[in-house]
């Protein structure tokens, strides 16, 4: 992803960023939807709300920030595991390149507390990413990985991601959270390597 530093000022690009979830009516607040927050944060952020977007299968809005590209949000309407569909009619709607999508999803091996950015790379058996994947027929596209942890004992990772958080670690995630949607901004202003620097390396892990 180019800096917006590196960029002509008249240049009217996007940067589409896919927070990923379940339905929110029936699946908020639990692991699997901390894409979707993000996503939604930074929409209240400018003052925006996610509208239907039928066409996409989505819920979207379009925000700008004060130094850098505009910002299309997506909150797929799908369940998780089809999410490819609606980041694919996406990326065609707003016309915007698989290397300028950021998808923020949760990630079941980093712990609470953490989170990661990174550009390409395996889906790691997130089913989001996997479909996101096949749709695309690419994985060079940005993610914000937001740390869930592993299922405690031998819970079923599926059953854990659809849980939601006990009251500490929520109160460490709302703040990671904050965090993401910070990330993804920098990611648009500052670039990939300047915003790993600093947000690879948050640690709020409970002690």
């Amino acid at each position: 992803m180019t800096p917006a530093s590196d960029r002509d000022p008249t240049d009217d690009r996007r940067v589409l960023v896919v927070g990923l979830g379940n339905p929110e009516s029936d699946y908020g607040g639990t692991r699997h939807n901390v894409g979707a927050d993000t996503v939604r944060l930074l929409a209240r952020r400018h003052h925006r709300d996610l509208d239907r977007n039928k066409r996409i299968g989505a819920e979207t809005v379009e925000v700008t920030l004060s130094a850098g590209p505009r910002l299309a949000l997506v909150v797929p309407s799908t369940f998780m595991n089809a999410s490819g569909g609606p980041v694919q009619a996406a990326t065609r709607w707003y016309d915007v390149d698989p290397a300028d999508v950021v998808v923020v999803h949760d990630e079941l091996d980093l712990p609470v507390g953490r989170m990661r950015v990174k550009q390409g790379g395996g889906h790691g058996g997130h089913n989001g990413l996997k479909d996101i994947d096949r749709a695309l027929g690419t994985r060079d596209y940005g993610r914000v990985r937001i740390g869930i942890g592993r299922p405690p004992g031998r819970q079923p990772a599926r059953d854990h991601v659809l849980k939601r958080f006990p009251p500490r670690d929520r109160e460490v995630v709302d703040v990671v959270i904050e965090h993401a949607a910070d990330a993804v901004e920098a990611l648009a202003t500052d670039g990939l390597e300047p915003t790993q620097n600093h947000y690879n390396a948050l640690d709020l892990e409970p002690r």
